[in-house]
């Protein structure tokens, strides 16, 4: 028997009839479902007396063992689920409930189709390196990694800082900006994608630095190798900056010694056939479409 686990974050009203989809086809297909304990208490009743198995923490899933992680949102969500997950190696599978979707590729009018290419084996597992954050003061508790981004930004309308930033300890560059995102492959079509960061494969074994809204205009972004550490200093006119990492984030201080490296752990992602990075890229982006008709 194969046993997934179900994890949102909001259970929208238009997005209950997918829902139902879901939940009736595994188990039509004999599939054991456990359910996120919050998102579940969301669902209309009928559901919640029918499935009562229910998940909360990064232990339960490396005491349930699911053999499946099904998210059920965008991209977001499974950011989210991926502090759940952590290093315990489950695949996750997302089912996209939002617009844009790099990561959870498996549009929701599919639902059937993909519960049945589940069943058959009919997937591959892709493997998607991650970032971990060391610091002189404590941040982000257990979860200090990231599958996306690592960012140093400005707080609110205050002026830009000056990141100092040193490559295994080399000094690399002083940007004077409105911040830096140090990005994964995975989050190089994220927010370094829109301030003008390049578009990286996901098996490529690489960082990205970009810097965000930078003063000089000579300051592009720059690829590096993955096994490089990472350090920064910040300072500005303000006492705070912000740090996040995915969409989590902390207040730090010109105090504050940062390193970003490689993540000693990986994320697997289910994915569909014929589903690939560059079909991805062709939907999302609209590339090889002639716009001009």
């Amino acid at each position: 028997m194969i046993k997934v686990f179900i994890f949102g974050q909001k259970a929208k009203g238009e997005d209950i009839t997918h829902i139902k989809s879901l939940l009736y086809h595994l188990k039509l297909n004999q599939f054991e479902v456990c359910i996120y304990k919050e998102y579940l208490d969301q669902l209309p009743i009928e559901i919640s007396k029918t499935h009562q198995h229910s998940w909360s923490t990064y232990q339960d899933i490396v005491d349930g063992k699911p053999t499946f992680v099904i998210t059920l949102g965008g991209d977001g969500t499974i950011l989210q689920a991926i502090t759940f997950i952590r290093n315990s190696n489950i695949p996750i599978l997302g089912i996209n409930l939002g617009r844009l979707g790099f990561l959870a590729s498996i549009d929701k009018t599919i639902i059937p189709d993909a519960v049945y290419q589940l069943v058959n084996g009919s997937y591959t597992i892709e493997e998607r390196s991650l970032i971990s954050l060391e610091s002189n003061f404590s941040l982000f508790g257990e979860i200090n990694f990231a599958l996306n981004d690592f960012t140093i930004l400005k707080r609110d309308n205050s002026s830009m800082i000056t990141i100092h930033t040193y490559v295994n300890g080399d000094f690399l560059n002083s940007y004077w900006a409105d911040g830096i995102i140090v990005s994964t492959p995975t989050g190089s079509t994220g927010y370094s994608l829109s301030c003008g960061g390049p578009i990286i494969f996901p098996d490529v074994a690489s960082l990205v630095i970009t810097p965000v809204a930078p003063h000089n205009l000579n300051v592009r972004p720059i690829v590096i190798p993955d096994h490089s550490i990472l350090s920064f200093e910040v300072e500005g006119r303000t006492e705070n900056f912000l740090c996040t990492l995915d969409s989590r984030k902390e207040t730090i201080s010109s105090e504050h010694q940062l390193a970003i490296k490689k993540a000693d752990f990986k994320i697997r992602l289910a994915q569909l056939h014929p589903v690939s990075f560059l079909r991805t890229i062709h939907e999302k982006l609209n590339w090889g479409l002639d716009q001009r008709n």
